[in-house]
C-alpha cells in the first residue's frame, strides 16, 4: 500500500499496445512534451505475451516513488486489466486512476491471434477510478462493446467521433482532449465509487468534454 506524501504529483505511466506507439502517436507526443510521462517498456511488441506484459506493468508501478496514473492504449488496456484482475486486492495502492484508450474486443470471433491471447477480457470492477475512451468507428471494437466493457470495469465512457483506433493514423497530434481527461484524473475530480450508474455516464463528441468525471455504475 502506498503511504507517500499526498502532495506528490502522480507519475503518468504510458502503456502502449501491439507494435508499440510510434513517433506520430499521441502517447509518444506526451512522452516528448510532458515532464510527468514515462513509457513502460513491455517488450515483445509484435509478439505480446500476456504474463510478461503484466509483470512489467507491476514492476513499473512498484518502482514509482509516488502516485501513478496508468494511460494505456489498445492492447495495453487489456494488459492493465489483467494485471489488476490477477492481483485483486493486492493491486498497489499508489495507482490513483487509469485512462484506457481504444481497448480492442479480444473476445470477438476472428480476432488477431496475438490479440486473442488476452481473451477472455476480465469482467471485474477496477480497484481505481478509470475512464474508457472509445471511437464510434474503431475497427477493433464496436461502440456497443466498449460500453459493455466500461460497465463491467466500473469505468466512465467517453466517445470520440470518427477517431478510428485513436492512434497515429487518427491524426490527433498531442491530443489535447485526451490531456484534458488525464488532467481530471490527475486532479482527482471524480464522484465516489458508490455513485456509479448502470450505463456509461456521459457520451460527448471529440470537441466536448464534461466539467467533471462521473464514473459508471454497474
Amino acid at each position: 500500500m502506498f503511504t507517500g506524501e499526498r502532495n506528490l504529483s502522480p507519475l503518468v505511466l504510458l502503456v502502449p499496445g501491439l507494435g508499440d506507439s510510434g513517433p506520430g502517436h499521441w502517447q509518444s507526443e506526451w512522452e516528448r512534451e510532458r515532464h510527468d510521462c514515462l513509457r513502460i517498456q513491455l517488450g515483445l511488441w509484435d509478439d505480446p505475451q500476456r504474463n510478461v506484459w503484466i509483470s512489467r506493468i507491476d514492476h513499473a508501478v512498484g518502482a514509482a516513488q509516488g502516485p501513478v496514473v496508468l494511460v494505456a492504449h489498445s492492447l495495453g488496456c487489456l494488459a492493465v486489466l489483467w494485471w489488476a484482475s490477477l492481483l485483486g486486492e493486492g493491486v498497489r495502492g499508489n495507482v490513483v486512476g487509469a485512462l484506457l484508450v481504444a481497448p480492442p474486443d479480444v473476445d470477438r470471433p476472428g480476432a488477431d491471434s496475438r490479440i486473442a491471447r488476452f481473451a477472455p477480457a476480465p469482467q471485474g470492477r477496477l480497484p481505481f477510478p478509470a475512464l474508457l475512451v472509445a471511437s464510434d468507428n474503431d475497427p477493433w471494437c464496436t461502440l456497443e462493446r466498449a460500453g459493455e466493457q466500461a460497465g463491467a470495469w466500473g469505468a466512465a465512457l467517453v466517445t470520440l467521433e470518427g477517431a478510428g483506433h485513436i492512434n497515429a493514423e487518427s491524426g490527433l497530434g498531442e491530443w489535447a482532449e485526451g490531456q484534458a481527461l488525464l488532467a481530471r484524473l490527475l486532479d482527482g475530480r471524480r464522484e465516489p465509487a458508490t455513485e456509479r450508474t448502470p450505463r456509461p455516464s456521459f457520451v460527448h463528441p471529440i470537441r466536448t468534454l464534461p466539467d467533471r468525471i462521473v464514473p459508471a455504475r454497474r
